[in-house]
């Protein structure tokens, strides 16, 4: 300890007042890092003693980034385990599963778009197939316990969207979709329920993915929102009984496919005045009449239009205070961008399980931002869709 002290004051006798707090930083944490291995070793570093239990194994250089300056550390490594600073915050859930994800296909031998630069900009050069082995099962066992949890409660509205990823199977790189379901209970809050991946218009497939839902418990569902997939409203209707919202912001864009592009804006303002109605009844009649307006010169456009008008203003069913929230899947739009950035960087999935990964731990860590957020919806106006009494008397209560 007497060296320590001489030490610490040689650093300040010496050096500019600008180097000061850096110098005397890089000799703390340095410091630090040393008795925290010595606690882990048994002894101190060189020391011969019985009670030793593991061996140190040279340094790792890392630069840490503070408010005094870039801080240089030598983190001592282990022959057994491994050893990482109290005092640096771990990598984010869903950071560490993008790793796990490029070096999985690293160590593998896959080839992914500038998989060789990004690895090294990350510092990950080095790591092990063990170590990779390890940090996986870390995050998948997370995971799978988040997405396979008990569903507790009633759910009255659900949303299902889906993305679209690449993945190697048998040889070949195909497309398949990543599968999100978000839910808001009776208590207006907010969760992702569950994550599935496979072809988002076969009906076999969307009925295995809702019971899989209803299997841990999901009751109380009204309305599910989605985009056009035939295959999730026979599902829907089939698994829970309940009415299929079509995204309407996806409706408005099919719409335009089957008008020139001089005629978008006044053909979506025609739509608009249908939507704007204050009523479910003067929606549909507004509707009716700019499909008969259309009809003429868009034939296509208006037997979509008659086509798709109960499934477009379904919402309106509900209470007038939802409508906001119900018309449409922008509620998980950007969780949707989120993946979607996360998974471009990797380009092509090794498996599955990879996809499985690196977008649950985004899920998880999702979830978690909106359990502290404030409610979603209110108790007030769930209660006139819950079928449970005691949230009526939650509401009656919280007015």
């Amino acid at each position: 300890m007497t060296i320590d002290r001489v030490l610490f004051k040689d650093l300040l006798e010496k050096g500019s007042d600008a180097d000061l707090l850096n110098e005397i930083m890089t000799f703390a944490v340095n410091r630090m890092m040393d008795l925290e291995v010595e606690s882990l070793t048994g002894a101190a570093h060189g020391e011969r003693s019985s009670s030793r239990t593991n061996h140190r194994n040279g340094y790792r250089e890392r630069s840490w980034e503070t408010r005094v300056g870039t801080i240089p550390l030598a983190i001592p490594k282990l022959r057994k385990g491994s050893y990482f600073p109290s005092f640096l915050e771990p990598r984010r859930t869903s950071e560490k599963a993008l790793v796990a994800v490029i070096q999985e296909a690293y160590v593998q031998g896959i080839s992914t778009r500038s998989v060789d630069e990004l690895v090294k900009a990350m510092g990950m050069s080095g790591i092990s197939k063990s170590q990779v082995s390890r940090l996986c099962e870390e995050i998948d066992e997370r995971v799978k316990t988040f997405l396979e949890r008990p569903i507790e409660g009633q759910w009255p509205y659900l949303w299902i969207d889906a993305t679209y990823v690449k993945v190697r199977e048998g040889g070949r790189i195909i497309s398949v979709a990543v599968i999100i379901a978000v839910a808001v209970n009776t208590d207006g809050r907010r969760e992702v329920l569950g994550l599935a991946i496979g072809p988002s218009e076969a009906e076999p497939f969307w009925s295995k993915f809702l019971r899989s839902l209803t299997a841990r418990g999901l009751r109380g569902v009204k309305l599910v929102i989605s985009d056009a997939h035939e295959g999730l409203k026979a599902a829907a209707r089939k698994v829970f009984g309940a009415t299929w919202q079509r995204c309407r912001v996806h409706f408005r864009r099919n719409a335009m496919a089957h008008v020139g592009v001089k005629q978008r804006p006044m053909v979506s303002a025609a739509l608009s005045t249908a939507f704007a109605q204050e009523t479910k009844e003067a929606a549909h009649a507004e509707w009716r009449a700019v499909a008969d307006r259309l009809r003429e010169r868009f034939p296509r456009l208006a037997k979509l239009m008659d086509e798709a008008e109960h499934d477009v203003l379904a919402y309106m069913a509900f209470p007038k205070d939802h409508w906001a929230q119900l018309h449409s899947t922008n509620p998980i739009e950007r969780l949707n961008r989120e993946i979607k950035r996360r998974t471009n960087v990797v380009a092509i999935f090794p498996n599955d399980e990879a996809i499985t990964r690196l977008v649950g731990a985004l899920m998880l860590e999702q979830n978690d931002e909106w359990a502290v957020c404030r409610r979603y919806m209110t108790l007030e106006t769930l209660a006139v869709v819950s079928e449970d009494q005691s949230v009526r008397h939650k509401a009656i209560a919280a007015a």
